[in-house]
This record gives C-alpha cells, sequence and structure tokens, in this order.
C-alpha cells in the first residue's frame, strides 16, 4: 500500500535548484483545510477552541497560519510563549502548560494574561510568590492507573509524571478559591497518537464526570475542560485515519449526557492537538548520496536522525515514497539510513521500496509535527529548511538552513584562532 505525497518529482527537482536537500516542506492548503473541519466537528460546542501544540512544529508562519483559522497556541516553555507573543497571540489565546516550571516561565505566562494550567498543587503556592493569579486558571488531572479502550490498554497515567489525583485537584480548586479565582478548568491528557475515535469520546466522560464531581464538593465555577492532544494520525498506510466528525460527536453525546443535566451546560470544550493539526502536512524531502552492499542493501541519505529523530527514538513508523517512482513495484529490501555516527540513524528498516538510484529523491512522509521540532546536531549536523507549499503551489522559505557559523555561534573561539 502507499501514500501519496503532496509533491512530485518535478516540483521537488525546481524547488531544489534554490532550496538544496534536505528540507521540510508544509502543505498551507492541507493545514487550513484540515483546521476548518476540526472547527466544524466541535461546531456544537459554542465555547470550542483549539489550541496548537506549539511544541509539534514551532514556526512562526505556521503558527499564524493557524491563527487565521481561529486556533490559539498551547506553550510549555519560556521561548514557546515568547514566540507565540511575536506572532500575535495573547491573553486566553494562549494555554499555558509547563511541569517543573520555572519562575520565570510562570511570570511572562501571567504577563501576557494566558490561562494558566497547573501541573502540581505545590506550584499554586510558588507561584502566588511570582504574580497575582488570574480570574481563570486551569489544573491538570491524572487518574493513575492504566487508561483502557475498548478492554485495550491505551496508555499508563500511573507512570507519568504530569497532573494531579482527584483530591489534589479539590484541594487545589479551594486553595485557588481562596486566592480569588472564580473560573476553572480542567485539563488532562492519558494517552498518545490514538487511532481509535472512541479516545476522546472516553477521555471527556472521566472529565466530565470529574467536573460535575469538583463543582459540587468545591462550589467553583468549571469554564472549559480542555481534552489535550492524543488524536493521533495513521502513519501506516494500512491504518484507518481518525474520523474528526466521528470524535466530534462522541464527545457532545457525552456532554448531553453528563454536564448538561448537571446544569454545566455552558462549559466550553477545548483541544491542544499537534500532530492531528500538522503531522500529515509536512514531508521531509531528502537526496540519495549513496547505496551499499554488504550483508544488507543500504540506502543513504543527505538527511539523518538529527532532522528526523522519531525513527531513531521510537522505532516509530514513516512511510517513504521514491518521487517518479511512486507506481514502480516494492520489490527491494533496503535499510534507508542517515550519515549519523549512529547504528539506530536509520528511517526504515527491512522496507521494501523500488529499486532506488543514486541521485533519487525521497519523501519521508508525516513530518509535519515533531519532525523538525525535535532535531540536534549531533555529528556537528545542521538542521535544514523548513518551506511553506502555498495553494497557488509557489513556495516560500520560512526558516532558512543552519550554517557553520549558526553551529559556532554561542562558542568563543577567539582563543584557538591563528594569527
Amino acid at each position: 500500500m502507499q501514500k501519496l505525497p503532496f509533491v512530485t518529482k518535478e516540483q521537488i527537482e525546481e524547488i531544489a535548484k534554490t532550496y538544496p536537500t534536505p528540507f521540510h516542506i508544509y502543505d498551507e492548503k492541507g493545514i487550513r483545510e484540515n483546521a476548518r473541519k476540526l472547527k466544524e466537528a466541535f461546531a456544537w460546542n459554542k465555547g470550542f477552541k483549539e489550541y496548537f501544540a506549539v511544541k509539534a512544529t514551532p514556526n512562526p508562519y505556521l503558527m499564524q497560519i493557524l491563527r487565521e483559522e481561529g486556533c490559539g497556541v498551547d506553550c510549555s516553555s519560556l521561548t514557546e510563549l515568547m514566540l507565540s507573543d511575536t506572532v500575535g497571540f495573547s491573553g486566553k489565546e494562549i494555554m499555558f502548560s509547563s511541569n517543573v516550571t520555572p519562575a520565570a516561565d510562570f511570570k511572562l505566562a501571567r504577563k501576557l494574561n494566558a490561562i494558566i494550567n497547573f501541573d502540581d498543587l505545590t506550584h499554586i503556592d510558588f507561584f502566588a510568590g511570582l504574580a497575582p493569579f488570574a480570574e481563570t486558571m486551569c489544573c491538570r488531572y491524572n487518574p493513575g492507573g492504566d487508561f483502557t479502550l475498548n478492554n485495550e490498554i491505551m496508555d499508563t497515567p500511573r507512570d507519568a509524571k504530569y497532573g494531579m489525583t482527584k483530591e489534589q485537584m479539590k484541594e487545589a480548586f479551594r486553595k485557588l478559591k481562596g486566592y480569588g479565582v472564580k473560573h476553572f478548568g480542567i485539563h488532562a491528557f492519558l494517552a498518545s497518537n490514538t487511532t481509535d475515535n472512541g479516545y476522546y469520546p472516553k477521555l471527556a466522560e472521566i472529565l466530565f464526570r470529574l467536573a460535575v464531581e469538583l463543582a459540587a464538593e468545591t462550589g467553583v465555577h468549571i469554564a472549559f475542560i480542555n481534552l489535550s492532544g492524543g488524536v493521533g494520525i495513521a502513519y501506516r498506510p494500512e491504518q484507518k485515519d481518525n474520523d474528526i466528525f466521528v470524535i466530534g460527536e462522541g464527545v457532545r453525546k457525552a456532554y448531553e449526557n453528563i454536564l448538561v443535566p448537571a446544569g454545566m451546560g455552558d462549559v466550553a470544550i477545548f483541544t491542544e492537538l499537534g500532530r492531528f493539526m500538522l503531522a500529515p502536512y509536512g514531508h521531509l524531502v531528502a537526496k540519495v548520496l549513496h547505496e551499499k552492499h554488504i550483508w544488507k542493501e543500504y540506502i543513504g541519505l543527505d538527511a539523518c536522525a538529527a532532522n528526523l529523530m522519531r525513527p531513531a527514538m521510537y522505532k516509530a513508523y514513516h512511510h517513504i515514497t521514491v518521487l517518479g517512482k511512486e507506481n514502480a513495484p516494492c520489490d527491494h529490501l533496503y535499510d534507508v539510513t542517515g550519515g549519523l555516527c549512529e547504528n539506530n540513524d536509520k528511517f526504515a528498516v527491512d522496507r521494501m521500496l523500488p529499486k532506488i538510484n543514486v541521485g533519487d529523491y525521497v519523501v519521508i512522509h508525516d513530518t509535519g509535527a515533531h519532525g523538525f521540532s525535535m532535531g540536534y546536531n549531533y555529528n556537528g549536523k545542521l538542521r535544514s529548511a523548513e518551506l511553506l507549499l502555498r495553494p497557488d503551489g509557489s513556495v516560500k522559505l520560512i526558516r532558512r538552513a543552519e550554517t557553520p557559523e549558526d553551529y559556532f555561534a554561542t562558542l568563543d573561539l577567539t582563543p584557538f584562532k591563528k594569527n
């Protein structure tokens, strides 16, 4: 089975004349259409808002596209807050969800009037010594145990460092109420990259019941419930994509069954998606530099794990298309590698692909989230450019490739310079 790229061999050959490979390229048309689908799927909720997870793809041009489509941003660090502020996000357009949070991060979040999501009970008194509390604040919940769906364990919240227990949530709400907070949010992230349409509805049921209990026991007003991320994508061609309309309808039913009878029909629903919003609309484009024939057949690219860490870090699957050979038989068995001095620097292991030649261009799919953003400089490898494919077919450079001068910029080389 195949996935079709959103670029052709002819397009890449023309682009590469100006911007040499490797580079990440993003499909603006696809991003906008997907954002509109999400908004439509949750249109039943008057206060719905998507807070794009900046960590997934921290590029201001992409963030601006999502802002134009009505999205806010989810930030988890000082620099993500600074970037969001630069793009023009402010106030309730920003959710700040972090952990082990430095004082400076909390201070800037408050200065920007972001909605602050406390990860731990102790953070509340820590924050009290830094800045005044806002009228609206949020707390992150961790139910512990295993998160199961259809009798399958999806993830293990008990092993996650994030969030508070139910009893801590109650104490946190009472404490925040004492500090003058008037409106409260609940946030939780219980599973990653799910491709089951039932994940969000099941999570919603858990959080909606928690909201009813917290409101009854603490007397606070629950203003919103943030379902966070976790809605994934089909990385493998044989997998089935999530249906965001089925997901939205499932959450609506839980809302009508749990919150509305409790008199909480004014609660806004927030999401915090990164992978779902952008991953399918990004490609890592690379060129074949070498082939090697030893105990296995290797294809060496000009990209490496520094450009896309997920396969090396998680053994994650990313589909590969050899441009111009989309319809050729996949009758050759390859390991597709980069040039790092690490044996896990492989984009594919024992992958059946068409016959590949030096000079071919390959597309590595689904790199629009957690692709460029996880890059690093091991072996002195330099981060690649990022390009935006506009709806009219034109291409814009939205991040230039690093140079050796960038790599050395933070070093003082004065004592080592030759006369």
